[in-house]
């Protein structure tokens, strides 16, 4: 499954061609931890108590009781702003969105990543306060549109208001989970998230989902913590660690898996070694750069180019 048990050894990088045919239903299906439907609701539910309390911290102008992970958040911006710098934004980045928009979460910066144009729509998977939908909004400019998806309440709320006070009349955000979106077929045309997916117990739905959301030649854009080699029981279960995005990571071959499995041509999973450096701080003496770091994932719904259209 893993390309490597060693973390410090690269994984290489898979890429398919773009007109690959879709995988047959009789594919085996990838690894991907799978639970019973009460197990899975019971984790969604932990992260979703954990990611309202980071909400509520944030409004409050208070730290979040989990802020050395990525679920954390400061009551000094200013940290919150190193945090962020960290992981790809310029400062430029930061000044365009509206304050308590961006909360030291994530870890990557998708938007890197996205090639976003004008006129394009976008899906963020998990927007959390709205920061990647803000910046994918200036990209996109006014011709184009912004769709956020949080499963958290508090969170839907606070972008809502974060948009408001920003003036992003091109941006709305949509309670929901990701593994089954309210978002219509064929709508998007970049789906971006940041250090979410890892956290859902049903990864392969939500590729599946996001291939169903995607225009022909749609693309993926996701910065996320993938797993270099198989976690210890132990971190699996514990809760702490699932909802600071390490303990419910997967394995790179089970993603390129899953996401081959949902339909997905060119596929590209880069981890970043650099990324072990701010991991480290989110779980302090529990060596969880043994087995995860993060990554950008990238790939391709198939349909555009296969017509002799550019892709």
């Amino acid at each position: 499954m893993s390309t490597s048990t060693d973390c410090c050894a690269r994984p290489t990088t898979t890429t398919s061609a773009c007109c690959t045919p879709a995988p047959s239903c009789c594919a085996p299906a990838p690894a991907a931890h799978a639970s019973s439907p009460s197990t899975q609701d019971a984790l969604r539910q932990q992260v979703r108590e954990a990611y309202a309390e980071v909400a509520r911290a944030s409004d409050a102008g208070q730290a979040s009781g989990c802020a050395t992970s990525c679920c954390g958040t400061s009551d000094d911006a200013a940290i919150n702003t190193l945090i962020s710098t960290r992981l790809g934004y310029s400062t430029a980045d930061l000044a365009a969105v509206p304050s308590g928009a961006d909360m030291g979460l994530g870890c990557g910066n998708p938007k890197a990543i996205a090639a976003l144009r004008p006129g394009e729509t976008v899906v963020d998977l998990g927007a959390g306060g709205g920061f990647d939908c803000f910046l994918a909004a200036r990209e996109v400019g006014a011709q184009g549109r912004v769709i956020g998806v949080d499963m958290t309440p508090d969170m839907v709320s606070k972008a809502r208001a974060n948009a408001v006070k920003g003036r992003f009349d091109n941006v709305e955000f949509r309670l929901g989970e990701i593994e089954h979106l309210p978002v219509a077929d064929g709508t998007a045309d970049v789906v971006i998230s940041n250090c979410v997916i890892n956290l859902s117990p049903d990864k392969a739905q939500v590729f599946h989902d996001a291939f169903r959301v995607l225009k022909p030649g749609g693309r993926l854009a996701i910065s996320d913590v993938v797993a270099t080699a198989e976690l210890p029981e132990a971190m699996r279960q514990d809760a702490a660690l699932i909802a600071g995005c390490m303990g419910n990571a997967s394995l790179i071959g089970d993603l390129e898996a899953m996401m081959r499995a949902a339909g997905f041509a060119q596929i590209r999973i880069e981890p970043k070694d650099e990324s072990k450096a701010f991991i480290a701080d989110w779980a302090p003496g529990r060596n969880v750069t043994d087995y995860v770091v993060a990554a950008t994932i990238e790939a391709v719904k198939p349909g555009a180019c296969c017509g002799g259209s550019r892709c």
